[in-house]
């Protein structure tokens, strides 16, 4: 049995810290819990892993608000996020996103930082220590999904989302992603975000901080959790634009309930893929309707970008997206990347709508209102 105050108390005493600062946080850590409880059908195996996962997410808390209390110069660095590239999962926002990253002129959160922001105690500024803790990580997480690398690269020191960041808000994509949690879902999509996106600005001032190379650079971020929250992003970092990837939701969706499946079976033995399915079909319904309406009020601040495009000349789309960004072009950078991402070996990723009590009329009519750019 998991409880707010247990969790809170076990990150107090692996820490020996008890500032938490504002305690907003609680509320969507609270809904969290009891829906992990009523719903998430956890494991043996499952807890313990989620017990373990929110006590340190608690505890970097922790660690962030008396790192901020030594060094209160972190709260004066100037973060500028140029761009939060976004789309619902699946529609090439994570080419575009390392892509763009590869640049010299910007940079983005990787992978290894936003499971480790902070510094360990002792450690020397290359890092070692959490590098070394994130490869094993990403190691663990393939052998318990063996599958997932099939579906998604991971890359340990490689550009990744900066929704890992937010994760120690608990307003997060991930939970309901990696568990059953449908009342969380419902929640999360009514809750204003706004505290979390002051303290993912936090963090960034926290990752800058620590590597005096990025300052000055632009942040070039990305997440389809940004999606539920447009009008939130676009309000906390005003210089920020939202480059949106497009494909047929009909491809889409599938190929993200695939994944979840995949992410799902690591903490529960009862996985449903026809339940994740339909749940994940109806939220991005909401999230379209709700990013379509928000972009009515300030088309200028959004990119478009058609999956077909960044798949069949990735440098070409890298180009353009950067220079409508108003940003310095590094097609060199863009070329080395596509490079790279080629010479690694990739599974073949097989699956129907029907897998996942879809079908791809009933997607065509349920997503009929979303002005498809992409084919």
């Amino acid at each position: 049995m998991i409880t707010v105050d247990e969790l809170l108390a076990a990150a107090r005493g692996k820490t020996g810290l008890t500032d938490f600062g504002d305690e907003w946080f609680t509320e969507p850590l609270s809904v969290l819990v009891t829906a992990l409880h009523e719903e998430a059908r956890l494991s043996e195996v499952g807890l313990a892993l989620t017990r373990r996962r929110l006590v340190a997410l608690l505890s970097d808390r922790l660690r962030l608000r008396r790192l901020q209390a030594d060094h209160p110069e972190v709260r004066d660095e100037q973060v500028t996020v140029a761009a939060e590239i976004c789309g619902l999962p699946r529609t090439g926002s994570t080419l575009l996103h390392r892509l763009l990253a590869a640049s010299r002129h910007v940079t983005s959160t990787l992978s290894w930082e936003t499971s480790y922001p902070l510094p360990f105690p002792g450690e020397g500024p290359d890092a070692a220590q959490r590098k070394q803790r994130a490869r094993e990580r990403a190691e663990l997480f393939l052998r318990m999904s063996p599958d997932f690398g099939d579906i998604h690269t991971i890359e340990w020191d490689g550009p990744e989302e900066d929704v890992i960041l937010l994760d120690r808000t608990f307003t997060s994509m991930s939970f309901d992603s990696f568990y059953r949690v449908p009342s969380y879902g419902t929640w999360l999509r009514g809750f204003d975000q706004a505290p979390a996106y002051r303290e993912l600005r936090e963090w960034l001032q926290v990752l800058q901080w620590q590597n005096p190379a990025r300052k000055g650079l632009p942040w070039v971020l990305k997440s389809p959790h940004h999606l539920t929250a447009v009008r939130t992003v676009l309000a906390e970092f005003p210089g920020c634009r939202i480059v949106m990837t497009h494909r047929s939701p009909a491809s889409a969706v599938p190929s993200y309930a695939s994944m979840v499946v995949s992410m799902t079976g690591q903490y529960s033995d009862q996985v449903d893929p026809v339940e994740i399915g339909r749940y994940w079909s109806a939220r991005f319904a909401r999230t379209l309707r709700e990013y379509t309406e928000a972009r009515r009020e300030t088309p200028d601040r959004f990119v478009d970008v058609r999956f077909a495009d960044v798949v069949a000349d990735p440098v070409a789309e890298a180009v353009r997206v950067t220079a409508e960004l108003g940003l310095a072009v590094d097609p060199g950078a863009f070329a080395g990347y596509v490079a790279r991402n080629r010479s690694q070996r990739h599974g073949k990723h097989t699956y129907t709508a029907e897998d996942f009590g879809l079908t791809e009329d009933g997607l065509a009519r349920d997503f009929a209102f979303y002005e498809e750019v992409a084919s």
